[in-house]
């Protein structure tokens, strides 16, 4: 009897490799084409030429002011998409990603305000604070779940509105809030410390915040911790089926907790390039609605760090660039297809991620039939030789 030939199974394995990365490219590749398309139409539909406003687009983000505020962005989209794809990792929907980030952000600002000790232990301090609050709020959703049987989904839609009452409470004057001033109606904590500024990289077109190497080490960890531990191995045998966990001796009850609660403290640093790197305090005007925003590019870099990466520059080009089109000189472009484009993209993804994977099962019945065809064969002629 032959033993197969080397050469040959490697060329069937780097087929099969090769048809699996077009095959994961494909989805969101065809999810953004179907988008440009859909708001091309809409814009044509309006009465202003979809080319020019892209040409518009493309011009500014070849620009240095452009690229610095796309990866600046994409610096907080990042880690808003990883704080939401943890808990998908593990089949859960923490939706309470914009309270647990807002509610962070809130006692950062008033810590870094009423303590000012060294950069190299102010930082830490406010980067422990504000994961410790993220970390926390989100861990009610885990124990209502485990404990009480209450879906994640329900339990953090409801504590984001807790967390709006909880903001409203504390940000008034005389409590994390500066006692109201007669020059001014805006309602904010004092300004963080001095110490408490991030290091910024100049560029020429301008500072790019150092936090995007937080954003880098939290994408690692995120992709170590999941491939390379127990705890990893753990999180997605629950996630894909919590019966094979818990027959493999797996506690499922402490794993919903703590991946509640990483995902809850990775939304905590979702605030915090904001708050150390450019506005300095938390306010009625704090940038909101990022949570939401995290989901969609977690869904559109199918919850792996190097697609969130992707996901998250096509977003925060996509807003970075969409701010030029209302301007006059630029054709005064609706800035609302922005949105509507980030809308379509993420309806996109799930009929593309959709469309690809019946095209593979597919394509996996044909390979196996014909390998089974051929061992079939095979076989038969082994039986007329012999």
């Amino acid at each position: 009897m032959t033993s197969p030939n080397p050469a040959a199974k490697r060329s069937f394995a780097q087929r099969i490799s090769g048809e699996r990365i077009v095959l994961a490219l494909a989805a969101p590749v065809l999810a953004v084409v179907l988008s440009v398309a859909i708001c091309s139409v809409l814009l044509a539909t309006s009465g202003k030429n979809p080319f020019d406003a892209w040409n518009v687009m493309i011009t500014y983000a070849t620009k240095s002011d452009g690229q610095v505020a796309i990866l600046n962005r994409a610096t907080t989209y990042y880690l808003a998409a990883a704080a939401a794809a943890f808990g998908f990792r593990m089949n859960l929907f923490n939706i309470g990603v914009e309270g647990q980030y807002r509610l962070a952000a809130l006692f950062a600002a008033f810590v870094g305000a009423q303590v000012d000790l060294p950069s190299f232990i102010q930082i830490p301090l406010l980067l422990v604070t504000a994961m410790l609050v993220g970390g926390l709020y989100a861990s009610i959703a885990g124990l209502l779940k485990v404990y009480r049987g209450v879906s994640e989904v329900i339990s953090t839609i409801m504590l984001n509105s807790i967390s709006v009452a909880i903001v409203g409470l504390l940000l008034v004057p005389g409590v994390f809030a500066p006692s109201a001033s007669s020059t001014s109606n805006s309602i904010q904590t004092n300004p963080v410390s001095d110490s408490s500024h991030f290091f910024s990289i100049p560029t020429a077109g301008g500072d790019l915040w150092g936090f995007i190497f937080i954003a880098a080490l939290v994408g690692v960890a995120f992709q170590f911790a999941l491939t390379r531990t127990r705890f990893g191995f753990d999180l997605r045998a629950t996630g894909r089926s919590e019966a094979a966990a818990t027959a493999s001796g797996v506690n499922v009850k402490k794993m919903v907790v703590i991946s509640m609660v990483v995902s809850g403290a990775i939304a905590g640093l979702i605030g915090l390039p904001e708050l150390l790197q450019n506005s300095y305090y938390y306010g009625q005007s704090f940038q909101s609605g990022l949570g939401f925003l995290g989901i969609a590019i977690a869904l559109l870099g199918r919850n792996s760090p190097i697609g969130m990466a992707f996901a998250a520059l096509l977003f925060a080009f996509l807003d970075a660039t969409g701010n030029q089109l209302p301007l006059p000189q630029n054709g005064a472009f609706p800035f609302e297809i922005v949105a509507v484009m980030q809308g379509t993209i993420v309806i996109c993804v799930v009929v593309a991620y959709e469309l690809v994977r019946r095209y593979g099962l597919k394509r996996q019945q044909q390979k196996v039939g014909a390998q089974l065809a051929a061992q079939a064969a095979a076989t038969e002629k082994k039986e007329v030789s012999a």
